[in-house]
Formats: C-alpha cells, structure tokens, sequence
C-alpha cells in the first residue's frame, strides 16, 4: 500500500553527481502563475480521470541494476554552469516508474517545457537498446545547491514516483517520505495514490535562497495544485499550499501525509535474527496537539495492521522523528540510519477537527515502507468541493523541540520473575529532574493491570529511567500511558504505546 523499493529510490539518488546547460523549449513561452496551476487542476476535475499513456515496454521491463545504469549526465543539469543558485538533475522512467511526467521551466512569468532527451544520460552497455517516443519524459527530478563546499552543490530534495517527495536537512542520509496527499489509507478496497503529474520550476535570481516548485496532482476521485516554496540548510524546509477540487466526495482523506519504516528496536529486537540491534527510519510519532499536550507515541512493527487515531482540534504539529543519532543505535556501516531525517509537520491555519492518524502495517524487510502518518479532517469533502490548506515541513535532525524532556528510548520484555511483560522507558538528562523526589509516576492502561513503576537514574544517559510491569492476559491489545509530573504540572512527554499479541 506504500512505496516498496526504498532503498532503491535512496540509491538512484546517490547515484547523482553534479551537473550543465541543456535545452528547455524554443520561443517566448507561456505565461504562468500559481492561477494557472489551479486553472489546470480545476480542469482536470471538471472531466472524467483518464490515465496517462505508459513508456515502451522495453523500459518498463528494465532490472533493477539495469535502471541503476542509466545516470543523469552531470554537464546536462537545468542551470548549470550560469548564476542560477539551483541546478535541478532529472530521472528517466522505467521499473517502477512506467509514466512520465512533464516538466516546465519559468522565469519572468513565462512557462517553457523542459525537453526529454536521451543524450541527457550516461547509459551503460549492460542496458539493452530503449525505444524512444512521444511518451518519454521524466519520472521525477532532483534539486541541488551549494550548502557547505564552497563551488559545489548538494542534493536536498527528490520528486519521484506518485506524489512522493523526500528532503534532508545538512550532513543526512535520505529516509522517510512526504506525499501530496493520501486517498483511503488502510482501506479495505485499497488504497489510492494521486500523482504529480507536472512540475513547474520557477528559476532563481542569484543570491536567492529559497526555490519555488509547482506541481500538478491527478487522481481518481481528486485534483490538486501545489506550490512548494523550498528552503535548504541545515533543517530543509518546505513552505507547501495546496488547492484540492474533489470529483468525488473525499470521505478518508490524509493531509500532510509523511511514509517511513520501521522494523525492530528494542521493543520488538527478538523477532529478527540480524546483527544489528534496530533497522528503522523513523522511531516515533510525536503530536502537540491544539491543547499544547505534548505525546510521544513509540513506533510498531505488529504482526496485523493496525490504525491509532489520536482525536484532536486544529492540531499544533505532528511529525515522524528519528530519535536514536547515534551509530552505536544501528551500527549500520551502508544503510546509516543515525543519519535519517525527521519530519515535522505544522499547520498554516486552523484545520479543524480530525485525528491524527497513524498506520503501522506488517513488515519482514526493511525495503518496505510500513508506516503512515497524516491529519484526517473530520468531515468528509463534498465532491465538487474546492479545498485550500497550508501547511510547514521541516526536514532535519530534530526538527521540533518542546520544553518537556524527550523519551529517548522504549524497551520491552518478558517478566524474568512472575508472568507479564516489562516496559522501560528513557528520558533524557534534563534539569527538571534533578530531583526524583518531586516527581508523580503515572502509569495507565483501560487493558491490563499496571504497576506503578521505579524511577531511576540512569549512569549511561544522566537522565532517569522509568520501568514498570503490565499483564496483558487473554488481551491481543494493550494500550498504555505513562508520563512524569510534578503535581499537576507535566515534567515529561506524555508516552503512549499500544502493545500487540
């Protein structure tokens, strides 16, 4: 129900190096603003959803090391070689990406085609001959500037396949995704995925530090016109707009909705024989919600799907983070999963009621992407609606920070003595606990029958450790709460867990 080839799409993406002047459309162009993007899209969804028409066979039918052979030509990149502070690199189609999309240069107001070209390509002998014809194009492209070596560029950002994109903040291994939106996730007649299926490139001036990129989304029962305003550094940031026209009444809709995986830690480490101790991109799901509440909502590899739905009004942010930063956490030499993103997601404006959503789907390999999270609104959109929201992404290393200290780890056990499972929770050193004596332990379950649990300092970490024991019993299903405070005041995140059979 979500990408599968993940380590694929990092890979193509390694594979850039850095790039030349090549060839947009002839003539004075086309004028163009984000009107016409919603022009289009309003459009799109007065008619009847036509697929667009597949590549050749021949490039449908490539191997997954055969499409690896096919590398963007660094002399061949959009703005190479002139004072345009971006270069942008483009991949082909093929494998998993048997449509093109279209792509559009702007500058002063005028839209020009980026033309596809086969010369744009280094292509290995190990590739059989392609056909070339009216159906080539792009599958998606790549965005690059100079970050921290002086004359040279960095790639940060990826537009590829159905409407995902994926960005890093300085120094980060690319992880988890973003998508334009989500249709039905986790439904019983599946799941539907928009596409982009045209991007507009609004040329930088020198000196300029942001970059705009326009793209339109088609889908089944929905259009939509997106405008994303992309700024660099050492947190990538995304300022996105999006104006949805529904050809059908939307009634499971996902608004800013982020794709990760996550395998095993400590919670579930005896499931896999493997030598590293966690494989994961991201490690929880943080929420503040429209209350100012503070949850921290450890992530789960269950062995059936599962969906938590945390309600809320006109939510403050939530996000999908990698806690663990250290090597020691993975001690993966290739995959360097200390080095994946956060993303954190905030609202421009109220959104009204609704759930945060998460979706936690089986998975056996870590090429699967089997965690969802997004905003669903409470109340279906009409079909015929006209929908406009905002909302921030901010890619980096820890992208939101609260006041409260942080859950920094969650393990789980067997009892060694008497029947039950044990729950160890983590905080981070932080000044507020200096004193154990001032703090409240609560420990919650509507399921099981909890102790109240020990608090301790932890030597490794200086912050404290919280450990307490829970009876599941007959129960496949055990949701559990657990937070530090002093007296009424909260001294810690709110930890939620929900522990399965």
């Amino acid at each position: 129900m979500t990408l599968t080839r993940r380590t694929f799409l990092t890979s193509v993406s390694a594979l850039a190096l850095a790039p030349a002047a090549f060839a947009t459309g002839a003539g004075a162009g086309t004028p163009f603003d984000r009107d016409t993007v919603i022009a289009e899209a309003r459009d799109l969804a007065s008619r009847p959803y036509a697929l667009r028409p597949s590549v050749p066979q021949a490039w449908q039918e490539l191997s997954y090391e055969q499409y690896r052979e096919i590398r963007f030509r660094l002399d061949k990149a959009l703005w190479f070689g002139t004072e345009t502070p971006y270069n942008v690199d483009f991949f082909t189609p093929g494998l998993y990406f048997p449509q093109a999309v279209k792509v559009f240069e702007v500058e002063n107001g005028m839209s020009k085609p980026v033309g596809f070209d086969l010369s744009m390509f280094k292509i290995s002998d190990k590739v059989p001959e392609l056909p070339v014809d009216e159906t080539l194009g792009f599958s998606g492209l790549r965005l690059r500037t100079e970050m921290h070596r002086p004359g040279k560029t960095d790639e940060f950002c990826v537009f590829q396949g159905a409407s995902y994109f994926r960005a890093i903040g300085l120094s980060e291994a690319y992880g988890l995704s973003a998508r334009g939106l989500a249709l039905k996730t986790a439904d019983p007649d599946g799941e539907e995925f928009p596409d982009f299926i045209r991007f507009w490139l609004e040329r930088p001036v020198p000196g300029q530090r942001n970059m705009i990129v326009h793209a339109l989304m088609d889908s089944p029962s929905v259009t939509g016109a997106y405008r994303f305003d992309v700024t660099p550094g050492d947190d990538c940031v995304m300022e996105v707009e999006a104006t949805l026209f529904a050809r059908e009444e939307l009634d499971h809709v996902g608004l800013g909705p982020l794709t990760s995986m996550f395998l095993y830690d400590q919670t579930n480490r005896t499931r896999f024989d493997d030598f590293r101790p966690a494989v994961h991109d991201s490690d929880g799901l943080m929420i503040r919600n429209g209350a100012g509440e503070v949850i921290w909502r450890p992530l789960a590899n269950p062995t059936t799907l599962q969906v938590s739905s945390f309600v809320d009004t006109n939510p403050r942010g939530f996000g999908l983070m990698q806690r663990a930063r250290e090597f020691a956490d993975f001690a993966d030499l290739e995959a360097h999963y200390h080095r994946r993103p956060g993303l954190w997601v905030e609202p421009m404006g109220d959104w009204g009621k609704g759930t945060v959503t998460l979706v936690e789907i089986p998975a056996d390999q870590e090429i699967y992407d089997n965690i969802v999270a997004y905003w669903r609104p409470a109340t279906p959109y009409a079909a015929g609606s006209e929908v406009t929201i905002g909302y921030r992404l901010t890619w980096g290393a820890e992208p939101e920070r609260t006041a409260m200290p942080r859950v920094i780890n969650t393990a789980m056990g067997d009892k060694t003595f008497g029947d039950g499972r044990v729950a160890v929770i983590d905080f981070e050193a932080d000044e507020m606990h200096d004193d154990i004596e001032d703090l409240d332990i609560f420990v919650q379950s509507p399921h099981a029958e909890t102790t109240k649990g020990v608090l301790q300092r932890n030597p490794e970490t200086g912050g404290l450790r919280l450990a307490f024991s829970f009876q599941p019993g007959d129960h496949q299903l055990v949701e559990l709460r657990a937070q530090l405070r002093k007296g009424t005041a909260p001294a810690s995140e709110v930890w939620l867990y929900r522990w399965t059979a």
